[in-house]
């Protein structure tokens, strides 16, 4: 069986047309695991959430960097989106559905329950003034044709 532990880091300005980047970068990194269409769609919106809250409340709009590391080891993805903001005071509050510290924006303050939805694990840790780190798992069926002949009885 191939060698399925890989990794990469790409870091990127937040601003908000990167945001397409980072979910195109790490679906295309995960693709060789064979996801299908809806994991790589849970994995790609997971991403643009992380992304998403790093640029507007990392950040609040203005310059900084965000870190996307992706880890695959066998048939689990790890993605850790870091930005070096001002941090989350109350983790377990703004992890609230419907909470948002920006209401003037119109945002639904789904974040991370869009997060914690489409992956199988989420962990989330902050410190004011010095960023936060998103830590998003989810495991991927390993299903495909090439596994399914390799087992076949017919080889």
């Amino acid at each position: 069986m191939e060698h399925l532990n890989n990794q990469m880091m790409v870091e990127f300005d937040s601003i908000s047309k990167n945001e397409s980047f980072a979910r195109v970068v790490v679906s295309a990194f995960v693709s060789r695991l064979n996801p299908t269409l809806e994991e790589i769609a849970d994995i790609k919106t997971a991403v643009s959430e992380a992304v998403t809250n790093s640029i507007i409340h990392g950040y609040e709009n203005g310059d900084g960097r965000i870190r996307i590391e992706t880890h695959i080891v066998e048939d689990t993805v790890t993605v850790i989106v870091t930005d070096f903001g001002v941090g989350i005071s109350d983790i377990e509050k703004a992890m609230e559905p419907m909470y948002t510290s920006k209401p003037e924006l119109e945002r639904s303050g789904m974040g991370f329950a869009f997060m914690e939805a489409f992956m199988d694990e989420l962990f989330v840790e902050s410190e004011v003034g010095k960023g936060t780190t998103i830590t998003m798992r989810k495991v991927i069926r390993i299903d495909s044709v090439s596994q399914k002949e390799e087992n076949s009885i017919y080889k």
